[in-house]
This record gives structure tokens, sequence and C-alpha cells, in this order.
């Protein structure tokens, strides 16, 4: 086994679980915080990505910068699907089955419009950072990897301030243990649900442009993080913003260093086996309660 081999899996695989942190924080909101089991968050992700992509292609903008700008409209849009959520399925207490078969319904007509919009072609952006690869010794560090991880570090950090130092993030973190405590603190429940759920979304078009940078996506590529993203929410810790970090940094080691020493088609079934032997050991996680 080469030590620089190794070295650089180990690197490579940091700079992904950066990313996955990105891509799981929405659903550590809403499927560890909330309880909604939220399988369509990575069709939010992907639209985030077109539109990083159609904006860079007309206007030539960033594609990071572009998704910090339309960060309100995605806002907009979860406080939106939380509403027809609560009102369709939560107030009537039918948030299980039917629930998720509305998530579910909400990710196959999202990726039915982008595949009849764009087709199923790969689309990629341009940055004067994606080309770029830092050679340090022997080491490689490619900033299309670099600064998706560190703007993702940048962004749960953030949120675990907001979370931890606010009188709302506060309220988000306890709507789901006691209601009542809130409603008698003056914090009305379903409109701190509705908040919370609107950030989780918001991530999405953050962890779009990552995506984007990272790799071409094409309409179906979010399937391929579904499965890994509840995995790393589990595994961290359900309510654990620390936890996903830590998980989809582990996550992200493994799975590069059963692709580089094992092969690409190892790398899930290792990575998820990881997660079973944690939760038969750690069932609430590496930072649950």
């Amino acid at each position: 086994m080469s030590v620089e081999l190794l070295i650089n899996a180990i690197i490579a695989g940091l700079l992904l679980g950066g990313f996955y942190a990105a891509v799981t924080v929405g659903v550590s909101i809403s499927f560890g915080i909330l309880d909604i089991v939220n399988i369509a968050h990575p069709a939010f992700i992907i639209l985030g990505s077109y539109i990083a992509y159609i904006v860079n292609q007309t206007l030539g903008v960033d594609p990071i910068l572009t998704a910090i700008i339309v960060l309100p409209g995605f806002y907009a849009l979860g406080m939106v699907v939380y509403q027809v959520y609560y009102q369709s399925f939560e107030k009537r207490g039918q948030d299980a089955l039917r629930g998720l078969a509305f998530f579910f319904g909400l990710l196959f007509v999202t990726e039915v419009l982008l595949i009849l919009v764009f087709g199923v072609d790969y689309r990629y952006v341009q940055a004067a950072y994606i080309e770029y690869t830092w050679h340090f010794g022997f080491m490689d560090i490619p900033f299309r990897m670099l600064i998706p991880c560190v703007m993702s570090l940048l962004m749960v950090g953030l949120l675990q301030l907001y979370l931890s130092r606010t009188f709302t993030g506060r309220a988000i973190m306890a709507v789901s243990q006691d209601q009542l405590a809130l409603q008698l603190m003056a914090a009305d429940p379903i409109k701190i649900k509705r908040t919370a759920f609107a950030i989780s979304i918001a991530t999405a078009s953050l962890a779009g442009a990552f995506l984007i940078v990272i790799q071409p996506v094409e309409p179906s590529v979010g399937r391929e993080y579904i499965g890994r993203v509840f995995a790393i929410c589990v595994l961290g810790g359900l309510q654990s913003l620390p936890g996903t970090v830590i998980a989809a940094m582990l996550l992200g080691v493994v799975e590069s260093l059963t692709a580089t020493f094992s092969g690409p088609s190892w790398a899930p079934a290792v990575s998820f086996g990881f997660l079973l032997l944690t939760l038969a050991f750690r069932p609430a996680g590496l930072l649950g309660r």
C-alpha cells in the first residue's frame, strides 16, 4: 500500500465529507428535529444545481454566489411546501404514510419536469477555481472539492450558531420535544416548524451549487443521495449538526478509501456496513442523546 496514495485518499474523503455535510444538514433539520421524512430533499438540491447552471451559462455568475443570492427564494419555497404539507397531512394526523407519499411525489414531479426542460444530458458550470489543483508535495488538493468543503463547513457552523444562540433557533431545537412549553413562551409551534423546514430547503440551494461545482449533474442524480443523507443523519445522531459533520466526514473517508483500494462499486456497501456496525454499538448515533 502506497503511503502517498493513502494520504491522498484520506484528503479526498475529508473533502467529500464536507460536501456530504452540506447535503445532509437540511435532512438533519427536517427529519432529525421536525420528524418529517422529506425524501424529496435531493430534488431541491438538484433544482439548486440547475438554477446555478442557468445563471452561470447566461450571466457567467459563480454558481456558489448564485446559490447565496437565491437563498431567500428557496426559503420561501420551503415555507410554501411545509404549509401544504401541514394543511393536507400533519394537521389531520395523516403525516406518516401519506406524508411520505407526498414527498415521494414531489421528488418524482420535480425530476420529470427537469427532464422535460433540460433532457438527460449532463450539465456543468464554469468557474476559475474548478480546474485548479493545489500541489503540496505529494498531496493533491483540487479546488473543485476544497471550495465546496470549506463553504459547507462555514454554512453548518453559522447554522449551529443560529440554532444555539437565538430564541428562534432554540425554539426549533425544542419544537419536537414540548410544543406546549413553546406556546407558554409565546412561540407558535407551527410557525417555528415552518421556519425550520424553510431553512432546511434553503440549505439545498447551496448544496446544489456545491454539487454542480464538484461534478456534472442530470435530473436523476439526486437519487444517489437519498439513502446516504439519511444514513449520515442517523449515524451522526438526530438533532446534532456537529454529529452530522463528523458522520459525513467518516463516511466520506470510508468511501474514498474503499473506492481507492477496492473499487468504487464497493464504496456504498462498505459505508452502509459501517453505519450498521455503528448503530449496533451506538444506536443513538455518534453524538445522539
